[in-house]
């Protein structure tokens, strides 16, 4: 479907991994008697907010979690159903990664209303799987397969950013280019976002678990484990990668220090090669005339012998305070 109408899609599961769609007349004919029926809604819709409030019979506390424009991920347990919000990167084109995309779902013993403004790919997945006769067959088996997919496509965006960090790594052993700064605080950016939204998905899926229902039997439970255990190792690789992006950020900063004492250094080999020459070149082209004593015999080394003095007493001052 195209949407447009603000049904994405809409899936009368056969319970054997396969499953039927519907237009909204056939979502309006619907009884629970039928199977397990996935409504799949597009929140920028007009007519998705009508048929949310009007229509799907849900409570008002539970549509405007639906309709919400900005949510974390949590899983809260109402009476008669989940109240799920997870997130997914973002893979459309042009789209940056770690500008996550919320799911809403709301899952019933029946029927599960998911609902996003932006395309996932985690959605087209189990779409995909229920064409081929091996998707979930039943609600809670939507919300697992969902759940899944979003964490699996997580996995190819850590990969990268792991990658990409490799390769400023070497760039900064290497000591080449300008503008590693720049790149490496941009990783560890997008890897403070990523982490800032996968952690709280974690923690959701983690409660999910603990949740005491029918609809979610053991083996989902035990599917939920292993999303939540590769989850935490997201969140792991990503806490890492931003201790080695500091690390490498220290690494150039060290670098541009001992650049910058070498040069330092440099300046003071010159000055102390030329300070000499210029003391000897400004006292022998010192300018005494009109001044007392320019007629004084042995007036030169008079003042020679001042700057000696000065020059000494310099020296013990400085000993001292240093």
């Amino acid at each position: 479907m195209s949407g447009e109408d603000g049904l994405i899609h809409s899936f009368l599961l056969d319970g054997r991994g396969g499953a039927r769609e519907l237009d909204w007349a056939g979502v309006r004919a619907w009884r629970s008697a039928e199977g397990t029926l996935w409504i799949h809604l597009d929140r920028s819709q007009a007519s998705t907010e009508h048929w949310l409030r009007e229509e799907s019979g849900l409570e008002p506390l539970i549509v405007e979690a639906l309709l919400e424009p900005e949510t974390r991920p949590r899983c809260t347990a109402l009476p008669g159903g989940w109240l799920v919000v997870m997130r997914g990167v973002n893979l459309n084109p042009g789209a940056d990664p770690e500008d996550m995309v919320a799911l809403r779902m709301w899952v019933e013993p029946q029927r599960v209303i998911t609902v996003r403004k932006r395309k996932l790919m985690a959605v087209l997945d189990v779409q995909t799987a229920l064409g081929h006769g091996v998707g979930p067959i039943d609600a809670a088996g939507v919300l697992v397969a969902l759940a899944d997919r979003l964490a699996e496509r997580m996995g190819p965006v850590v990969d990268s950013l792991d990658e990409q960090l490799d390769s400023l790594e070497m760039d900064t052993l290497a000591g080449e280019g300008e503008s590693l700064r720049r790149r490496l605080a941009a990783g560890r950016r997008e890897a403070i976002i990523l982490r800032r939204h996968i952690a709280p998905q974690r923690d959701a899926l983690t409660g999910l678990i603990s949740v005491q229902s029918g609809l979610l039997h053991d083996q989902y439970r035990l599917q939920l484990r292993e999303i939540v255990d590769h989850i935490t190792r997201y969140v792991e690789d990503l806490d890492a990668l931003r201790e080695r992006a500091a690390v490498a950020n220290d690494e150039l900063t060290n670098r541009a220090a001992e650049e910058m004492n070498r040069r330092m250094y440099l300046l003071s080999l010159v000055a102390a090669v030329f300070l000499p020459l210029g003391l000897l070149t400004g006292l022998l082209g010192v300018n005494v005339d009109n001044i007392p004593g320019q007629h004084m015999e042995g007036a030169f080394w008079i003042v020679t012998g001042i700057l000696i003095a000065i020059g000494i007493g310099t020296l013990v001052l400085l000993r001292r305070i240093f």
